[in-house]
């Protein structure tokens, strides 16, 4: 395609409903603003027509539209840097599939980038429409982050990020892709604008209760060594404790002829040997990480695009 002023990138899972609509609305947006763009639409292994949808959009809008295919569901953030790749904007949008964000307030993002010309611009809700435990989810990755990555500690899917930024993003070919994290090697020069929020147009959200606590221990596991660290800490903490404990049944075998039985034994082992399995398990979360990254692993397959 040819440069274009803007691209924006729409992970699809199951918005066979909503896909139209969508393409629509920020076509006349574009249009009334006399901007440039293209829409990249990345099928991320859903289970309805979407693709048939997409097939269809692109017949009808051929200098428009991008549509990849891939082979089966890799998630959100690995979706979009599939479509980064096919993005020739100076800047590039992300945006839900669902209506959820409003097509129209992608103004406030490119007003944001023009006032200010920061590297990301985040748009952030108002008032959140999802679900409670989707917010309770989203509210943990970013407490997450913030306190463990020292993130941010906000933002959201609906951002607009500087060409040059995202193609700095694109040399990682990690397994697990998480974008707002990746973002901060590069960059602090954050902006955000309040935006809109609307209830789901229809269906349901693709992150279920799994998928969140996925996401956060992937988070934790690839983009920091905090595991480890209460590792290390749990040892010497359990250490400074047994030995303490030592310490006081021998003065009072000593002092007071008291026998130390095997409450004090059991209690002993049963101590140390939790912290031995936690730690091990710890371990173990980060050899299975290491092993995708070292087979490198691609974060996704492609298995169609219509350019």
């Amino acid at each position: 395609m040819q440069q274009v002023e803007y691209s924006v990138v729409v992970p699809v899972y199951n918005s066979e409903s909503t896909l139209k609509e969508l393409f629509d609305r920020i076509s006349r947006l574009f249009e009334q603003l006399d901007k440039s763009y293209e829409v990249i639409f990345v099928e991320d292994g859903g289970q309805d027509a979407s693709w048939d949808i997409l097939e269809e959009l692109k017949s009808r809008f051929p200098d428009k539209i991008t549509a990849i295919k891939l082979n089966k569901n890799y998630g959100q953030h690995n979706a979009s840097i599939c479509g980064f790749q096919f993005a020739n904007g100076g800047h590039i949008i992300t945006i839900d599939d669902d209506l959820q964000n409003p097509p129209e307030e992608i103004k406030k993002l490119i007003e944001a980038a023009e006032t200010e010309d920061p590297d990301v611009v985040y748009g952030l809700y108002n008032k959140k429409q999802h679900s409670r435990i989707r917010n309770i989810g989203s509210a943990s990755v970013k407490k997450t982050s913030k306190l463990l990555l020292k993130g941010i500690g906000k933002g959201s899917s609906f951002r607009m990020i500087k060409k040059d930024l995202v193609e700095k993003l694109l040399g990682h070919q990690n397994h697990f892709m998480f974008i707002d994290e990746v973002l901060l090697w590069y960059t602090e020069d954050f902006s955000f604008v309040l935006v809109d929020h609307h209830k789901r147009a229809s269906g349901k959200s693709g992150y279920s209760r799994k998928k969140l606590f996925n996401m956060i221990s992937d988070l934790v596991y690839f983009y920091t060594n905090i595991p480890l660290k209460l590792m290390v800490w749990g040892g010497i903490i359990v250490s400074l404790i047994s030995f303490l404990l030592g310490i006081q049944f021998i003065l009072r075998k000593l002092l007071y002829d008291i026998p130390l039985g095997y409450t004090s034994l059991i209690v002993t082992i049963l101590f140390s040997t939790s912290i031995i399995v936690f730690s091990l398990g710890i371990i173990g979360g980060y050899l299975s990480r290491i092993y995708l990254v070292q087979n490198k692993k691609p974060p996704f397959s492609i298995q169609k695009v219509l350019e």
